[in-house]
């Protein structure tokens, strides 16, 4: 049963334009079974905001989330560009490669980019 809700969670979920704050997360079903996940919204003052707000989410269908770190994304639809940089001060630093690597998946016709450089 876990394992059917951790499969509906989407990979990803980020705005369709502009400049925000994201967060690279875990969810967890039941048992060992988990994936990594990437939330992305300009409505997000903090990364934690993201953290809370899909956490909550999660719940409701008996999944678990832990933040693996946060940046900000840049997502310019009419180019077909996203770039994934800078960090965040209360998770750090995510692991950018596996961030684009989702995305990538997301958007196979976009160049997606990343630098550990910038906040």
């Amino acid at each position: 049963m876990a394992g059917a809700a951790l499969s509906r969670v989407p990979d990803v979920q980020i705005d369709g334009d502009g400049v925000f704050k994201y967060v690279l997360l875990r969810v967890r079903g039941a048992g060992a079974l988990a994936k990594d996940v990437v939330r992305g919204h300009a409505w997000a003052e903090y990364h934690a905001d993201l953290l809370e707000r899909t956490a909550e989410e999660l719940a409701r269908h008996g999944l678990s989330c832990e933040c693996l770190g946060g940046g900000r994304l840049s997502h310019r639809p009419e180019e077909r560009k996203i770039h994934v940089y800078g960090y965040s001060v209360g998770f750090g630093r995510a692991d950018h490669a596996v961030t684009t690597e989702k995305l990538k998946a997301e958007y196979p016709d976009y160049e997606i980019t990343w630098a550990d450089e910038g906040y």
